[in-house]
C-alpha cells in the first residue's frame, strides 16, 4: 500500500491542550515522523471541557449534546483546527500535502458495559475548514460490537515496539488521565488494556487543593510520604483484579477524593502517584509473561517521581521513557491517530479480541472529504493484519 502523509490529533482525558503530529505511513510500517505541535487549554477552555464531562454523566444517547456540550464541541473543533493550522505554517506545509487527519475528540463519556461512549468534536466541520480529509469517531464501531472500544493504541504501540532494540516482551504504558499498556511479544497479538487512574486522580486533587493544574516534574510528590493504607483501600476496587480487556471512564475513580485523608498536598500527590505505579504493578500477573522492559508515555513520563515509582514496583524489568529510546513522551497518541487515520483510509483493523474484547478485528472510524461529505464508515470485522 502507499505511504500517506497524515496528521494525528489527541486531546486526552488530562485536558491539557491538543497534541498534533505528522508522521508518514502505510497503515502498517511508520516510514517518517515529521514536526509535531502543541496547542495548551487556558484555564477557562479548561473549565468549559470539565463542566461538559459533568453534563455528559447523564447522556444515553451518544449523538445528543445537552447544555454545555453544544459550545465544548464548537470549542474542540475550533481548537483542533487552529492546531493543525499552526502546525502547518510553522513548517510550510500546504493543506494540499496531506492525505488525512486522524481526528480523535474529546471523550466526555466512557461506559462501554452501556455500549456507550462519546467522543465530542465535529469531524465534517473540521474537514470543511482545513479542506483536507478527516478520519474521526474511531471507537463507535468497536463498542456497538461489543468491545471496550479502548485502548486504542495497541496496533500503533506494536508497530513501534517491534522495531525497538530491547529484549521482549516489551510494555508500553502510556499515563495520560487514564493510564493504558500494551504488551508486545514475537508472534503473539498485542494484549492491552487500561490499567487504572493515570494523571487525573492527580491533577483533579491538586487543582482543587492548591490551583496547580499538575505536579510538575513529580515535585510535589517527592517531597511527600505515601499514604500505603490509602492506596491498599482503593485497589481493592474489583478493577484491578479484573483481566484484559478492560477500560475506565476518566471519572471512573473520582470518588477516592472522598477516602483521601486530611493531608498535606505534597502528601496527596505523593500518595496517588503511587496509587497509578501500584495499578500498573497489579496487572503483570495477568500479561501472557512478564515484560523485560517497559516504555513510558503520555504526561505521566514528565513526573519523575511516579517513573521512580514505577522503576521499583517494575524491577527487574528495565523501565525507560518513550523519549529515553527515541520515540515522543508527549506525541506518542498524535502520532498513533494519524497511523489509525492511514489504517481507516486502507480498510485496515485498529481494534481486536486481544486488545479491547471485540468478537473480532474491527476497522473503526467515518471518513470525510475535504468538503465534508461522508466518504466511508468501515464498521465491518476485517481479517487482522499483523
Amino acid at each position: 500500500m502507499a505511504v500517506k502523509r497524515a496528521i494525528g490529533l489527541m486531546s486526552g482525558t488530562s485536558l491539557d491542550g491538543v497534541d498534533v503530529a505528522l508522521i508518514e505511513t502505510d497503515g502498517s510500517v511508520i516510514a517518517r515522523f515529521g514536526p509535531v505541535f502543541y496547542r495548551p487549554y487556558t484555564e477557562d477552555e479548561r473549565a468549559l471541557l470539565r463542566a461538559a464531562i459533568a453534563e455528559a454523566v447523564a447522556l444515553s444517547e451518544r449523538t445528543a449534546r445537552p447544555g454545555s456540550l453544544v459550545a465544548a464541541e464548537a470549542f474542540v473543533t475550533a481548537s483542533h483546527a487552529e492546531a493543525v493550522e499552526q502546525l502547518l505554517a510553522a513548517n510550510a506545509i500546504a493543506a494540499a500535502d496531506i492525505d488525512i487527519v486522524g481526528f480523535h475528540g474529546q471523550t466526555v463519556l466512557h461506559r462501554p458495559a452501556q455500549g456507550l461512549t462519546v467522543q465530542i468534536g465535529d469531524g465534517a466541520a473540521l474537514a470543511r475548514r482545513l479542506g483536507i480529509t478527516i478520519a474521526y469517531d474511531f471507537r463507535a464501531a468497536d463498542v456497538a460490537a461489543g468491545g471496550q472500544g479502548a485502548p486504542l493504541v495497541p496496533i500503533f504501540h506494536q508497530a513501534l515496539a517491534r522495531e525497538l532494540d530491547r529484549p521482549l516482551p516489551i510494555a508500553v504504558l502510556n499515563i495520560g488521565g487514564v493510564a493504558n499498556v500494551t504488551y508486545v511479544a514475537d508472534h503473539e497479538d498485542p494484549v492491552a488494556c487500561d490499567t487504572g487512574p493515570g494523571n487525573v486522580l492527580i491533577d483533579d486533587f491538586l487543582r482543587a487543593r492548591a490551583g496547580h493544574a499538575f505536579d510538575d516534574n513529580g515535585a510535589m510528590a517527592a517531597r511527600g510520604t505515601v499514604d500505603q493504607a490509602f492506596v491498599t483501600r482503593i485497589l481493592a476496587d474489583p478493577f484491578f483484579a479484573a483481566k484484559p480487556p478492560k477500560s475506565l471512564d476518566r471519572n471512573a475513580f473520582a470518588y477516592a477524593h472522598l477516602d483521601m485523608p486530611s493531608c498535606s498536598v505534597d502528601d496527596g500527590a505523593a500518595t496517588l502517584a503511587a496509587l497509578t505505579a501500584a495499578a500498573v504493578a497489579r496487572i503483570v500477573p495477568h500479561l501472557p509473561r512478564v515484560p523485560k522492559s517497559w516504555v513510558v508515555a503520555g504526561g505521566g513520563g514528565r513526573n519523575k517521581t511516579l517513573v521512580k515509582m514505577l522503576v521499583e514496583k517494575l524491577a527487574p524489568a528495565t523501565v525507560e521513557t518513550a523519549d529515553a529510546v527515541g520515540w515522543s513522551v508527549d506525541s506518542l497518541e498524535a502520532q498513533a491517530f494519524a497511523y489509525f487515520a492511514v489504517r481507516t483510509l486502507n480498510g485496515l483493523p485498529i481494534t481486536f479480541p486481544s486488545t479491547t474484547g471485540v468478537p473480532r478485528p474491527m476497522a473503526g472510524g467515518v471518513i470525510v472529504d475535504a468538503a465534508g461529505r461522508r466518504v466511508r464508515t468501515p464498521i465491518s470485522p476485517l481479517t487482522a493484519e499483523r
